[in-house]
């Protein structure tokens, strides 16, 4: 499990986490995978693209999971 840190800020978005990430090769195409209900967080689908992630959640889609901290 990969994992993101914060550092200095209370939260990152869905669609910006994939994309930092590499998980997607851009923002728009984060924003598709999700909108299809591609990914889960904390293992409930999401469908907001801008849902605000913070420490300790898990944001998975692909078979890959990132463990959000501080």
């Amino acid at each position: 499990m990969q994992q993101f840190s914060l550092g200095k800020h209370a939260h990152v978005d869905l669609c910006d986490l994939l994309k930092l990430e590499g998980l997607t090769e851009s923002g728009a195409q984060a924003k598709i995978v999700i909108d299809a209900g591609e990914v889960t967080v904390d293992g409930r689908v999401e469908t907001r693209k801008r849902c605000k992630i913070h420490a300790q959640q898990v944001v998975s889609f692909a078979g890959q999971s990132i463990k959000v901290i501080d």
